[in-house]
């Protein structure tokens, strides 16, 4: 399966996106959407898993979970905004999360692909929305086949 996995859209959904994601059989959002046409507008590329983040309001936190599970080829893949742990790591959200095969999550803006070593992955997408604080704009593919560890790649947009 092909996975788009997007974070802190912030209400700005690049029409690159929809280049990069053209392929991809889900999308997995991490938080700080923005506005809910964010999550119609990519629905429109294929299925949507979102949680809310610190900056979504309360209609998007009526409407989305703060931590999605979803079991995804076989594996468990968490996907969380990540601000409940403060200022979220590959370590802390393992430690959270111990169970996950995946864990994708936003919140810091920083794209960061690590393999841990039971075999899992931590992923942050990067910030897909508003350039912020000289940061990449980018999103991450992830493919997963059952029996292989997943692949993933960081996705720079213009």
């Amino acid at each position: 399966m092909r996975l788009g996995i997007i974070s802190d859209t912030h209400g700005l959904l690049r029409p690159e996106v929809h280049d990069v994601f053209r392929e991809v059989d889900r999308i997995l959002h991490a938080g700080d959407v923005g506005e809910e046409e964010i999550l119609t507008e990519l629905a429109l590329i294929a299925p949507v898993t979102a949680v809310y983040g610190n900056t979504d309001g309360s209609w998007l936190r009526g409407r989305l979970p703060k931590v999605a599970r979803e079991t995804i080829d076989g594996f468990t893949v968490i996907v969380t905004h990540g601000d409940q742990l403060g200022v979220p790591d590959p370590e802390r959200l393992k430690n959270e999360f111990p169970d996950a095969d995946v864990i994708i999550y936003g919140h810091t803006h920083l794209p960061l692909i690590r393999d841990l070593p039971d075999f899992s992955v931590v992923l942050n997408p990067g910030s897909a929305g508003p350039r912020r604080f000289d940061l990449p704009v980018t999103v991450a593919i992830m493919e997963t086949e059952p029996g292989i560890p997943p692949r993933a790649r960081i996705v720079p947009l213009p």
